[in-house]
């Protein structure tokens, strides 16, 4: 009797500037069971990114915009399942194998816990809130996952500068089952250390009550920068 097939998992990374920390986030996934597929999606770096993600996976290039370099990733992918995983981020072990796990109970989606690479008690506290099985919670940087055909039925992440990763969780819990799993993926906590600890948890807290209060994100992205995380440099490079 022929046993069946092992899906395809194709793990899509947006990066922009992140030759400090993209080699790692790929490591971290080449560790994972196969089969899986590696896409970086550069969003025009200045830096070497596209030079040391290329040595180990397939390298697009989109418009900058998370969003939009995400939905070109999972256009391309050949994956009958999606795992987005932000380029300053690392896959827990056995990442995938609980993914097709899932999935193959009947679960269309799903996105890990959430740890961070210092030992900071905000963010202890912050990621012991993403034991809660709460969608408005579930941010980018948990690893989110789905099926491909549900993707492409929501029609992907909304083209929307911030927050398009909780738009497309609500869509995606709304519409069927979404595992919340007791893995944790591993971020960086270089926004933290450059802000400071509690300056950045209150913007961030102040920026997510917007969100949920329904504020346009185009009104709230200048509050939530990006350019200056480019040329900081990981203090904790992953192992």
């Amino acid at each position: 009797m022929k046993s069946p097939s092992v899906p395809l998992v194709s793990v899509v990374i947006p990066a922009l500037n992140e030759a400090g920390g993209i080699e790692s986030a790929i490591e971290s996934v080449r560790l994972q069971d196969e089969p899986h597929e590696i896409i970086v999606v550069d969003g025009g770096s200045a830096d070497a990114t596209r030079t040391l993600a290329g040595r180990h996976a397939r390298i697009l290039e989109s418009p900058r915009g998370r969003a939009r370099q995400m939905n070109h990733g999972a256009a391309a992918a050949r994956g009958d399942i999606l795992l987005f995983l932000h380029a300053d981020s690392r896959l827990p072990s056995g990442a995938l194998r609980r993914i097709r796990e899932v999935i193959a109970t009947g679960a269309e989606c799903g996105a890990f816990r959430l740890a961070f690479d210092r030992p900071n008690p905000l963010l202890l506290f912050y990621s012991s809130c993403t034991r809660l099985p709460l969608p408005r919670l579930c941010f980018g940087d948990r690893g989110l996952f789905t099926r491909r055909d549900v993707f492409e039925k929501l029609g992907g992440y909304p083209d929307i500068p911030l927050f398009e990763d909780l738009e497309l969780v609500r869509m995606l819990h709304k519409r069927g089952r979404f595992e919340f799993l007791a893995d944790q993926v591993t971020t960086s906590a270089r926004r933290f250390v450059r802000s400071g600890y509690l300056r950045q948890q209150i913007r961030n807290t102040y920026l997510w009550l917007h969100y949920v209060a329904g504020t346009n994100p185009d009104k709230l992205v200048h509050l939530y920068p990006y350019d200056h995380l480019y040329e900081y440099p990981y203090d904790h490079p992953y192992e």
